[in-house]
């Protein structure tokens, strides 16, 4: 790659056609009037590491990635920074010079970004948090609770196993709470977490009742489409603070576009109109 070359990035998944990132870091190339692409790239699990070998041979200075290949791009890195590997899945690749590829993990540092943003006075350390879901999201979002001084994260999963693994990968600052007793566990928690993909279009709803939600629980859900999820019209109206899930999308973002752009870009109401229309 020439010293004077186009920067090109991107994101690899299947599917990746839902993707908002390329109208996202899209918006911030216009904005910073940089030079550079950033491409949407269908690619399947048996090609993956062809396709990271040949990248950075065509310009690119990295990607991002989403399902499936979170977990898989951290066996196909040189280089797995601490977070990346606490978590144990990748969502940034950066292709350095020397040629050796470097796996990072934003998605925790934008769902704390987010949650200070709108929520400007909420403090980790007041109380326990509860996790919906058990899957790759649930996994950053506690790293990033308990980096934050959250004393106790209950996690709550449809399938159980799921939580228990989680429960045995972070240890003892981690409860498991059965999935027909999360509407009990909702009374003591001081953060409530949608990280499941229930509620958002095209999904079933979350049928977790609320009815001992209190009015001091801050309420955030990692789903963007519905902007506003039932859960959040629902806490809402029990007086809760809320967060939708559009933040963390966005503040995920920031040090990928650094890293490949060269400019640390902002996150800001203009920023979520574009990526919204």
């Amino acid at each position: 790659m020439t010293k004077d070359s186009i920067p090109l990035a991107g994101v690899i998944g299947q599917p990746v056609a839902h993707s908002r990132s390329p109208r996202l870091h899209g918006h911030w190339l216009q904005r910073y009037g940089l030079p550079g692409y950033y491409i949407p790239m269908e690619v399947a699990g048996a090609d993956l590491a062809h396709v990271l070998d040949n990248l950075p041979k065509m310009g690119f200075r990295g990607v991002n990635v989403t399902i499936p290949h979170k977990e898989k791009v951290l066996d196909l890195s040189d280089v797995v920074s601490d977070r990346a590997a606490i978590i144990g899945s990748a969502n940034t690749l950066t292709f350095q010079n020397d040629g050796k590829i470097h796996a990072d993990n934003t998605d925790g540092l934008g769902f704390i970004a987010n949650l200070k943003q709108e929520a400007p006075d909420w403090d980790g350390s007041a109380g326990s948090a509860l996790v919906l879901g058990a899957g790759g999201a649930a996994r950053a979002i506690i790293a990033a609770l308990l980096q934050e001084g959250v004393p106790e994260v209950l996690v709550t999963n449809r399938t159980r196993a799921r939580a228990d693994a989680l429960k045995s990968h972070f240890g003892a600052k981690v409860r498991v709470v059965d999935w027909n007793q999360a509407s009990a566990a909702i009374e003591g928690a001081a953060t409530l977490v949608n990280s499941t993909s229930l509620g958002m279009e095209g999904k079933e709803e979350l049928k977790v009742s609320l009815s001992k939600l209190k009015p001091e629980t801050l309420v955030t859900d990692i789903v963007y489409a519905p902007l506003q999820t039932n859960l959040l019209i629902s806490a809402s109206e029990k007086g809760c603070r809320t967060v939708d899930g559009l933040g963390m999308l966005l503040h995920q973002a920031v040090p990928g576009f650094e890293r490949w752009f060269g400019k640390r870009p902002e996150v800001d109401e203009e920023l979520r109109k574009a990526v919204l229309a």
